[in-house]
């Protein structure tokens, strides 16, 4: 799930990282290999050691090299301390008051770094891998920049100036694009903590709130719309730290033969590469595997057209589904793919429409235009969202003839509309399930 796109981004912050670091008198020491080994080779060059690191809630690979590193480390008598991260509470904790703990961590005092630090004698700090010496193709695709400073940027244009729309913009691809935060991928990859966004963010709400005038009021309305999805960002990590299963599990085991035998190769290749003759979905398409970044709903409209209109496991698409963002966050992804396939038992089964989506969210077609070229010589919008309902002498007048120029639909929607609805619900109805989907909403559930 982690692709060429994301080492990109890692190596320009790594890069950043260590400049920074040699300004305070010791640069990032960078090296490649299975982490006992590499760890072994740098104690006995400098003697003893003590380990530090966050407590990441990444996929089962990540998890099993923590184990192997804290096997290690056991064995060997290094102290080892990890530290928490973004919020996330790892062991046994009371959900009931997740929340209240949250903000009792973000409201912790910063820790800024110390500007001299102490150089290490007797090793090398090694040289910054390429993508051929991890054995990974270059990667060609277009995005963000990735480093402190930018994060920095980013952030601060989001809350002086970009952030004012935001609460209008975010559910529209095109608009979103520039009006949406953007501090995804930073904190992806933590160029800044989220502690540090929700300190900064909390310092601009505290100076609006005795600005009086409507566009002060739509600022504060944005800016609180951000700091809820700051909230999600924690509360559906936790759901993965909590139960690591569900990367690969279904939160209600039922859920895992629903579609175990329904696989349509055919339908995966035309959804991941946008040619499934919905314009909407192969626009957003498109520009999430160009770009690295798409804005929340549709995302969840992606997900939504994969699960329930091609009806394709989450199991399968998942990672792959997740290596296409450049602000891949397992933790996000994973109890997100599974609300969006309506396998968790506790969410509402939201099942999108890709033409009402296409029609709210672009109407003037502007998204679709710029990302299927081959529609965008259609002059009637509505044609672009539809392009189907085209008479014939009009598809041959325009260049756009459906099923040659542009693909047909793969699928009826409104069919697959009624037959997700109806297995879904069928199995929801189940004894059985209902008492997983009970003991799922005692330990993921949202609380107030």
């Amino acid at each position: 799930d982690y692709r060429p796109r994301h080492w990109t981004l890692i190596r320009e912050a790594l890069t950043e990282l260590r400049a920074r670091l040699a300004e305070r008198g010791q640069p990032l020491v960078v090296r490649c290999g299975e982490m006992p080994d590499v760890l072994a080779t740098i104690r006995d060059r400098l003697g003893p050691i003590r380990l530090w690191a966050h407590e990441e809630t990444g996929n089962q690979r990540t998890f099993a090299r923590d184990r192997r590193v804290r096997a290690w480390a056991e064995e060997q008598g290094v102290p080892f301390t990890e530290v928490p991260h973004r919020g996330v509470i790892r062991g046994p904790h009371d959900r009931d008051h997740w929340a209240e703990r949250w903000e009792t961590y973000m409201n912790r005092p910063l820790v800024y770094p110390p500007d001299t630090l102490r150089s290490v004698e007797g090793i090398d700090p090694g040289p910054m891998p390429s993508h051929a010496d991890l054995g990974l193709p270059p990667s060609t695709t277009a995005v963000q920049q990735l480093g402190e400073a930018e994060a920095h940027r980013t952030l601060d244009s989001f809350l002086y100036d970009r952030g004012h729309t935001y609460r209008q913009a975010m559910s529209r691809p095109a608009p979103a694009q520039t009006e949406c935060s953007r501090m995804s991928v930073h904190l992806a990859f933590g160029t800044i903590s989220l502690r540090r966004t929700v300190y900064e963010l909390r310092q601009r709400q505290e100076e609006l709130r005795g600005s009086s005038g409507e566009a002060a009021a739509a600022r504060r309305k944005s800016l609180s719309s951000f700091d809820s999805r700051l909230h999600w960002h924690s509360h559906f990590t936790q759901k993965l730290e909590d139960a690591p299963r569900i990367e690969n599990e279904s939160y209600i085991p039922a859920f895992d033969d629903l579609r175990a035998d329904t696989w349509d190769p055919a339908l995966y290749d035309a959804w991941l590469y946008g040619r499934t003759g919905f314009p909407m979905v192969d626009a957003c398409m498109r520009c999430l595997r160009t770009t690295g970044w798409l804005n929340f709903r549709m995302r969840a409209m992606l997900c939504s057209f994969a699960a329930y209109d091609c009806w394709l496991d989450w199991r399968r698409f998942a990672p792959t589904y997740g290596g296409l963002m450049a602000d891949y966050v397992p933790g996000i992804h994973y109890p997100q793919v599974q609300m969006q396939s309506g396998t968790t038992g506790i969410n509402r089964v939201r099942i999108y429409n890709p033409i009402k989506q296409g029609k709210e969210q672009d109407p003037d077609g502007t998204f679709i235009r710029r990302w299927v070229p081959e529609l965008s010589s259609l002059e009637t919008t509505a044609y672009v969202h539809e392009p189907w309902r085209m008479p014939p002498i009009e598809q041959q007048a325009s260049g756009v003839v459906v099923g040659q120029d542009y693909p047909e639909r793969i699928v009826d929607h409104n069919e697959a509309y009624h037959h997700a609805q109806d297995a879904i619900h069928k199995l929801r109805e189940r004894p059985d399930v209902q008492r997983q989907a009970d003991a799922v909403l005692e330990q993921h559930g949202s609380r107030a």
